[in-house]
């Protein structure tokens, strides 16, 4: 099956076919990306979603939420706790470790804007903290 969607709220009909190809209606609301391979998708509203079957049928689909419930301590505290220098440089070498690990290929490809954010998100705390 492809993965293909509609969003109710501006009509669009959207459809990943590769494996990092993202995709988002006009309006925004919704998204998919994976391509048939990984079938992933997204939604501001779940309500406004509907999935596309190959044939063009419009499907509802069925919204399991697989959080765990919070108890009423839990929802009501928040606990912030700083990081330290050594938990940002932790990180960061456990990054490095893994680009090692990639194969030559791998690393001659580009980046994306999901890797670029990740990086600048990750010295942005290391450098406020």
């Amino acid at each position: 099956m492809k993965n293909r969607a509609k969003c109710k709220l501006c009509g669009d009909i959207i459809e990943s076919k590769y494996p990092n190809d993202m995709c988002f209606c006009r309006c925004g609301e919704i998204g998919v990306h994976g391509g048939s391979e990984q079938q992933k998708c997204i939604a501001g509203d779940w309500s406004n979603f509907l999935r596309v079957d190959d044939e063009g049928n419009e499907i509802v689909p069925k919204i399991v939420d697989k959080t765990p419930a919070k108890t009423p301590e839990e929802s009501s505290e928040k606990v912030v706790t700083a990081l330290t220098k050594k938990d940002h440089i932790d990180a960061l070498t456990d990054i490095l470790q893994q680009l090692d690990r990639l194969p030559d290929h791998a690393m001659m490809q580009p980046i994306t804007h999901y890797d670029y954010y990740s990086l600048v998100a990750l010295l942005r705390s290391a450098l406020a903290g």
